[in-house]
């Protein structure tokens, strides 16, 4: 039974029961798995729909000037404030400033709107607001519209854990200070969050460099999985910034396997997070990433199957943004920045051993370009624009009377539909949220790799221990597989159309396989087509999503109980769970039934 006691919980219940539609097959269930219930609901720190105000009031008068030289001088360093967010009031909260050239631009000219780093939990352990721990505030000092970073996250989730993003208004010392980004920290509550586990190696993948003009201060790396020589953990130190207490070994073995012996990589890498992460940063025109201009703004994790993942961060040159910079006088074409090379870090020269190594590989370059493929065909540019436009309404006010920010309120809108031009700064360009759909995604629908006809999978189903999916356009069909409780280390089967290895009739463009592991009660599975130009996955969004088929042995005639009994039962993320409040769960019956509930307690 569900006991429903607010608003928020019956929104959250009405998540879960979207993504977990099944049907009975024989006594056979399939579930199409979607992680999209993992992210906040209505009522959660990052809903949406409210604009909140968030008040921090330091304890020193010259908070300002402590937290200004303690960014160069000592960047971990916190002083202490009070915060009230609604009917919220927390005492000794640690607050820094954080950024690089939104803390940098602003600051140099004077402007107090800087990037805030807040950590609930610095001084009073277990202190949380609204359960996060942490909160990181971005200035949006680039962003005209205050909606890239936002946009850009809705549409990474999902394909890849990522963070979450919405705004809030600011007021320090009694001051407002402006309409800011309150974007998800990657910390140890991410990974509890996407991973179910916390004490996995974690990296921060940003050269240790300051924008700023500061003499003295030692050069940044350069966070491209390149080998450094030596196992020694102190050549990576300026390129990677461990938040783990352990993991430099296993790091640099992943670095090390990277570039001499790659064909192991899988074994230390989740290679489709980062084909997933590749493919979102080449078509919403996110370059200040690994596979744009430049090579930085992601994370590593290991998690509990020794994979590490990649993670998106600092989204907030997407749709390129600021990169446009002087393009903005260049005409469309092969320059242009929408015309970017989707295929781009494949040269070895360009010391980019990640893409150099995938964008080379036939198998995983077809996979990338499936996933390019879905990307584009998932880009809805009227529900983008219809969300652009319902967020602004909400915040015009707050930007309105933000006198710190770099824009005027008409750039506000105009920088949506169009690339703008900043005459304070002798006009250098911002590439606009739907300038930049509209040119980049018709030239990526032109390449030939992207514009190849793949093939089409439709169909899936379980009847009797048999796989079956009907394909066409194909020359090759397998099936992908893994009862991993990490959703991982997928396994290739293959798939026949040929009347044999429990295909029923040949030649009719139904493909077949007996479900793999088959003493195992749960199956997770894709089915992977390919021809000799393109790749099609099913789910489309496949291995972040994918089927999930529960089977019980010598139940197939059993009719349906009313007097069933658990037999086990599982969070969403398939791991084996005791009973919980407060968490959504799966429970698996001996009638070969599933259920997903949720108990409020």
């Amino acid at each position: 039974m569900f006991t429903l006691q607010s608003k928020a919980y019956y929104s959250f219940f009405l998540c879960l029961v979207a993504f977990s539609l099944s049907f009975n097959l024989h006594s056979q269930t399939l579930f199409n798995y979607s992680p999209q219930g993992l992210y906040d609901g209505p009522g959660g720190m990052y809903e949406k729909d409210s604009l909140r105000t968030l008040y921090v009031n330091f304890h020193d008068p010259n908070y300002h000037s402590i937290l200004q030289n303690s960014f160069f001088t000592n960047p971990s360093y916190r002083i202490p404030a009070s915060i009230t967010l609604g009917d919220i009031t927390l005492d000794s909260v640690g607050v820094r400033y954080k950024g690089n050239s939104t803390f940098c631009i602003p600051n140099d000219n004077g402007v107090p709107k800087v990037p805030y780093n807040l950590d609930m939990n610095y001084w009073i352990s277990g202190q949380k607001l609204l359960g996060y721990k942490k909160l990181k505030l971005a200035n949006a000092w680039m962003d005209a519209t205050f909606q890239k970073e936002y946009i850009a996250s809705k549409i990474y989730q999902k394909y890849l854990p990522s963070p979450e993003v919405n705004l809030m208004k600011l007021n320090v010392q009694g001051n407002y200070l402006g309409l800011y980004v309150n974007t998800e920290s990657i910390n140890k509550q991410f990974a509890k969050k996407h991973f179910d586990y916390d004490d996995g190696a974690l990296f921060k993948c940003d050269a240790s460099g300051m924008f700023c003009d500061t003499t003295g201060t030692p050069p940044g790396g350069y966070p491209g999985l390149t080998w450094n020589g030596s196992l020694d953990s102190t050549l990576y130190y300026s390129s990677y910034d461990i938040k783990s207490n352990h993991g430099w070994k296993e790091f640099i073995d992943m670095i090390y396997a990277l570039n001499f012996t790659p064909n192991n990589l899988d074994s230390f890498l989740n290679i489709d997070r980062a084909l997933w992460a590749f493919a979102v940063n080449t078509v919403i025109g996110n370059f200040d990433s690994y596979n744009g201009y430049y090579v930085h703004n992601y994370y590593m994790y290991q998690n509990e199957d020794n994979l590490f993942q990649m993670i998106p961060w600092d989204l907030s040159q997407s749709f390129i943004n600021a990169l446009l910079g002087w393009d903005i006088f260049t005409p469309l074409g092969p320059t242009h920045p929408t015309q970017y090379d989707p295929y781009y870090g494949s040269d070895p020269s360009l010391f980019r051993p990640l893409t150099e190594f995938l964008f080379n590989n036939a198998e995983y370059r077809r996979q990338y370009t499936a996933h390019l493929r879905t990307v584009i065909n998932e880009i809805d540019t009227n529900q983008i624009r219809g969300e652009v436009q319902t967020m602004q309404a909400m915040a015009y006010s707050a930007m309105d009377n933000d006198i710190h920010k770099l824009f005027s309120s008409a750039d506000y809108f105009n920088n949506v539909e169009q690339d703008i031009s900043n005459l304070a700064w002798g006009g250098y360009g911002f590439g606009g949220i739907m300038s930049c759909l509209r040119h980049r995604i018709p030239f990526l629908l032109a390449h030939s790799e992207i514009s190849a006809t793949p093939p089409n999978i439709f169909n899936v189903q379980v009847d009797n221990g048999i796989i079956t999916a009907n394909v066409n356009n194909e020359s090759y069909v397998e099936l992908m597989a893994t009862v991993s409780e990490y959703n991982s280390k997928f396994t290739s089967f293959d798939m026949y159309d040929d009347g044999t290895n429990g295909d029923a009739q040949a030649n009719d463009g139904i493909y077949s396989c007996y479900v793999p592991f088959a003493t195992s009660p749960l199956v997770k599975f894709y089915v992977k087509a390919r021809n000799s130009q393109a790749m099609m996955l099913s789910p489309e969004r496949a291995e972040y999503e994918f089927y999930e088929y529960y089977s019980i042995s010598n139940v197939l005639d059993k009719p349906q109980s009313f007097n069933k009994e658990i037999i086990f039962i599982t969070d969403i993320l398939g791991k084996k769970s005791k009973f919980k409040y407060n968490t959504p769960l799966i429970f698996i019956y001996d009638d070969g039934s599933a259920e997903k509930k949720f108990f409020v307690k």
